[in-house]
């Protein structure tokens, strides 16, 4: 029972402290688009300052993962803080839209490097039958922070003085990073340190990791669902402008969203017992694709806002399973390197979805990258339906025994 307590202490505090850290980019992602537009950006431009945010860390999540693999994982927590804070406060200072871009990238980098050390540290220290249940958890607080963010975005954005409105929610979402700090103690377990440090001939080549069955699946869904989450955050307020919905309502919009994500991963576990995680990641990845295609149609926003209550629900079994997937698919030795794989996909779709969406919007007009995000989840769905998304915890280890063989061999000679 005290190991039990034990462990929704140290959860607890790692979800309160995403939640915080969460807030603030979910609350400064609008507010930089809001302040681009303010500053003249057109569509494309809005696309493009989205996907810098996940430029860096395309580059940079591999790197960080192998550290974090023999090493601790807490040490990234306050470094991503940090360069969250200091993103979100430099893009409310910024005045043009090249620095806007490139602030926005340095925020981008922070929530990597938050979000690798504390996805590793709930695939160290939970053990594999709890790993749906604690991930589903963790990522409470992601959408705790995306419930409140919009609306306290929204709340402060004026759109009489959009310019001053916009400033001051960036440099108040800087602060609320900043309690994130608050919670980051005693989060990892020494027993689950490394007892030695991998020796470099030992690692897992990235490309074996990649060819592991559940690996290249789980990385699809998690892209396919992150980006439309991250296309709703950053071009719901570009569709709100040009169907005349205030900026408050698309805060409330977001926020009905983030709640109903909040909802399905509170009953996580029913539901992959009942239907079982493949079943489940291929019927809500297919829903999802029919109702971001439906946000291209010019329902009401009463409509609308239905339409995102149940997107909400459905985008939100994605990013939990997709972590057990590739935790459990992976070598316990390149756990970290995997997820930081995964989180590497996740930006690719960061930087090509918005990139894409700004382009097609500018073309075919703002409710057309939804139709995009619509076929991606399709695909994500026929991923599910294959199997894809690996079923079973033991799936994809099929390579681990031949290492060790070889391990013993070149120990032997």
């Amino acid at each position: 029972m005290s190991r039990d307590r034990t462990t929704r202490a140290w959860l607890l505090r790692l979800v309160i402290a995403f939640s915080f850290a969460q807030g603030a980019v979910s609350m400064a992602r609008p507010a930089v688009s809001y302040r681009a537009l303010a500053l003249g950006a057109d569509e494309r431009a809005v696309g493009v300052i989205a996907g810098v945010y996940a430029l860096l860390p395309l580059f940079a999540a591999v790197p960080l993962g192998r550290r974090t693999d023999h090493g601790r994982c807490a040490p990234l927590l306050p470094v991503g803080v940090v360069l969250i804070a200091g993103g979100c406060a430099l893009s409310g200072l910024a005045n043009s839209l090249v620095a806007m871009a490139a602030w926005s990238g340095v925020m981008g980098l922070g929530h990597l490097c938050f979000v690798i050390g504390a996805q590793s540290i709930v695939a160290r220290q939970s053990a594999p039958e709890d790993q749906d249940r604690n991930f589903g958890h963790f990522t409470i607080g992601a959408s705790l922070g995306q419930l409140v963010g919009p609306i306290a975005a929204g709340a402060l954005i004026d759109g009489q003085d959009m310019v001053g409105t916009s400033a001051l929610a960036l440099l108040v979402s800087a602060g609320v990073c900043a309690l994130a700090v608050t919670s980051l103690w005693r989060i990892e377990s020494r027993r689950t340190q490394p007892g030695s440090r991998t020796k470099e001939t030992s690692r897992v080549p990235v490309h074996r990791i990649l060819r592991t069955r559940g690996v290249p699946g789980g990385i699809f869904i998690s892209l396919a669902v992150l980006s439309a989450t991250d296309i709703l955050t950053a071009y719901l307020p570009v569709v709100g402008e040009h169907r005349g919905i205030a900026p408050s309502v698309v805060g409330v919009l977001l926020s009905l969203r983030a709640g109903a994500t909040v909802a399905c991963r509170l009953v996580m576990t029913p539901l992959i017992n009942w239907l079982g995680r493949t079943a489940l990641i291929a019927t809500t990845c297919l829903l999802a694709a029919v109702l971001c295609a439906g946000i291209a149609l010019p329902v009401p926003v009463w409509a609308l806002g239905a339409m995102l209550i149940v997107l909400g629900f459905c985008l939100g079994v994605g990013q939990p399973l997709s972590m057990t997937t590739v935790v459990q698919a992976a070598p316990a030795e390149a756990r970290s390197t995997a997820l930081a794989l995964r989180l590497t996909g996740n930006r690719l779709g960061q930087v090509a979805a918005p990139a894409s969406a700004g382009l097609i919007a500018g073309v075919a007009g703002t409710a057309a990258p939804f139709v995009m995000l619509g076929g991606l989840l399709f695909v994500a769905a026929g991923l599910g339906v294959r199997g894809g998304s690996g079923g079973r915890p033991a799936q994809g280890r099929a390579w681990a025994p031949r290492l060790r063989r070889r391990e013993k061999d070149h120990q032997r000679h």
